[in-house]
């Protein structure tokens, strides 16, 4: 039997790894299932850019799932800590410029407030897969598979942090020449105590009146490049859609800042004229999910896109409910954890403690109406 692949051979890419591990604050249950899907072979198009990272992960659907990872990029003033630590010793300088990362640079970096490895909140993954942990099998999966190219170049970690290796590189070298000359800063005197408590605190202005409706987003007078896949409509749309958003914040207080990515897919393809196919291909999805996910999102908002996708083993005592109610419908009943079947009809018991009623049509089972708090409300089709 071969040895068991593992990740991070040297070790700035065992250090990619354990902080993943360790410092990250990941989900440590989700982790291993990751690693598996990385020996397995399932990542393609893995590709690295300042502060992102991308790659399509095969899973158990025919289509595979987009996989896009956001790393937060250091300020201006981070990157001046890191280089001017970089810079102060000429074997920091020369082992970058041999592609090799000192682990003395790397502990001084951190110290100083400049961590090259991600720590808490510096990763922002999305996955168009329905698993809302962070992270899913298939972000974790390209988590370990960055540490191959951090192995590799260990620039990798400046340009996650938003500068690659000519810049990084360039910059040192004007640090290192005897011609460089750094301006002295002036010292900040902030405010004396006495002056501070002596200034008047100027009363908060008063907020304004909130507007009755969104107001329409600008029109851009040209496209942008062609060789970025965007266009003005496109733009527009998505503005128009952030403005609505932003308007529906305000008037109810909704969480609905904190969506996932497919719950606010969901949203989108459920608003009136939406391009679903288009957000299927733009998203990585089939149109035929997307189609009932909208559904979902129109009949119950989160909650019956929850309905839609969570499998879950609720107390026996609502479920004996609903089977009673489905008894008198043609057809065996079948309970299966949250849901109950009778012929073409379903009811799922959510995680708010409502109801959900679904119809088969062609083999798929459809969200079909609003909620109710009793199975006996949605037993039966309505009256006309």
């Amino acid at each position: 039997m071969p040895p068991r692949r593992t990740f991070g051979r040297r070790w700035w890419g065992r250090a990619w790894v354990e902080a993943l591990e360790q410092r990250a604050k990941l989900d440590p249950n989700r982790l291993p299932r990751g690693r598996t899907y990385a020996r397995k072979g399932v990542v393609d198009g893995l590709a690295i850019s300042a502060g992102e990272i991308t790659a399509w992960v095969r899973g158990s659907r025919p289509d595979p799932y987009r996989v896009a990872i956001r790393m937060r990029e250091f300020s201006a003033e981070e990157w001046d800590t890191l280089l001017d630590v970089a810079g102060r010793r000429l074997g920091h300088a020369a082992a970058l410029l041999d592609g090799e990362l000192p682990e003395e640079l790397a502990v001084q970096s951190r110290e100083a407030g400049a961590d090259l490895l991600p720590g808490p909140g510096d990763l922002r993954p999305r996955c168009s897969c329905p698993d809302s942990a962070n992270p899913c099998k298939h972000v974790a999966a390209v988590y370990y598979l960055v540490a191959d190219e951090v192995d590799a170049d260990p620039f990798v970690l400046f340009t996650l942090r938003g500068r690659g290796r000519d810049e990084v590189l360039a910059r040192l070298r004007e640090l290192r020449a005897p011609s460089a000359v750094r301006p002295a800063r002036a010292p900040d005197v902030g405010l004396t105590p006495k002056k501070a408590y002596s200034r008047r605190i100027a009363p908060l202005p008063p907020l304004p009146a909130l507007p009755g409706e969104p107001g329409p987003p600008a029109v851009l007078d040209l496209d942008p490049p062609a060789r970025t896949g965007l266009t003005s409509a496109a733009l527009t749309a998505l503005a128009a859609d952030a403005a609505s958003l932003a308007f529906g914040l305000l008037h109810t207080r909704d969480a609905l800042a904190d969506l996932t990515f497919a719950e606010d897919l969901a949203r989108r393809a459920a608003r009136p004229g939406a391009d679903v196919f288009g957000l299927a291909e733009a998203a990585g999805v089939a149109p035929s999910e997307l189609i009932v996910s909208a559904q979902a999102w129109r009949e119950a908002g989160r909650n019956g896109l929850s309905a839609l996708r969570d499998v879950w083993s609720p107390s026996p005592g609502p479920l004996a409910a609903a089977r009673a109610e489905l008894a008198e419908l043609p057809g065996e009943v079948k309970v299966w954890r949250n849901r109950v079947t009778a012929g073409a009809v379903q009811l799922r018991y959510g995680r708010d403690s409502r109801w959900y009623r679904f119809v088969r049509v062609a083999g798929q089972w459809w969200p079909d109406g609003p909620s109710a708090e009793q199975p006996v409300d949605l037993a039966y089709p309505a009256e006309s």
